[in-house]
């Protein structure tokens, strides 16, 4: 059986995405650097909307998801950030 592979992002987009993930805290920073080192083949559209998402948050709030002080909630509670916050903590 083959599994099908997800949708990814063209190397524009990914190259767009790694721009807006450059954070003014180093702790989001190495963790988000980690994150891309595991995908260098790209990243998929899911993963790209949730790291999207979590970009819109300030540095702080996004610091305490990422060290797990906070659960995303509201808004931010999706499918495609819990994916990512759960291979960013990793």
């Amino acid at each position: 059986m083959n599994a099908v592979a997800a949708p990814m992002i063209d190397e524009r987009a990914l190259s767009k995405l790694r721009w807006r993930c450059r954070r003014g805290l180093l702790e989001n920073d190495l963790l988000i650097e980690r994150f891309f080192n595991r995908h260098p083949e790209g990243i998929s559209l899911t993963l790209a909307e949730g790291l999207t998402a979590l970009m819109d948050l300030a540095d702080n709030d996004l610091l305490d998801l990422l060290l797990r002080r906070k659960e995303p909630s509201g808004e931010i509670d999706t499918t495609a950030v819990r994916e990512v916050l759960a291979e960013l903590r990793t």
